[in-house]
């Protein structure tokens, strides 16, 4: 797992990249389905996790649920154009031999219950991974933007 100082760091160039990519036309334009579904599956998501301090069995198909919403709205962000940005922040977030969510539900899945201090550390972390997703989604152009 990563330490929060390296983690602040790569939060830092994240958003130093989005910054430099919002001032040009090199990247989508901002959609508010995508920020309402991320905002949405954020909050289903750290949900779930606070569960899995009980067999993961119990919650198979809660999760299930969670990861197909999940692939749904990432294969939405995958056919935009120009969205590339995106789709890398969507994989370091799913990635199940990462250390955000697809990995902590892998974890979850081989150990059966996970501790509190790892959850919580987790979560910490997850919640950050979509709020820099939803943070670039919210700093698109927007159509009004163009249109001023």
């Amino acid at each position: 797992m990563k330490t929060l100082k390296s983690s602040f760091f790569y939060n830092i160039m994240i958003l130093f990249m989005v910054s430099t990519l919002c001032s040009c036309a090199s990247i989508s334009h901002f959609d508010q389905y995508v920020y309402a579904q991320t905002t949405s599956i954020k909050v289903d998501a750290l949900n779930t996790m606070t569960l899995a301090t009980s067999d993961y069995t119990s919650y198979a198909q809660k999760v299930q649920d969670l990861e197909t919403n999940l692939q749904k709205l990432y294969e939405y962000e995958k056919n935009r154009p120009k969205n590339e940005l995106s789709i890398k922040l969507w994989n370091r977030l799913l990635n199940k031999e990462g250390h955000l969510f697809g990995g902590f539900i892998e974890r979850w899945k081989k150990n059966g219950k996970l501790n509190t201090a790892f959850i919580s550390e987790s979560k910490e972390q997850v919640s950050e991974a979509f709020d820099q997703i939803s943070g670039l989604e919210s700093n698109k152009i927007k159509a009004s933007d163009i249109t001023n």
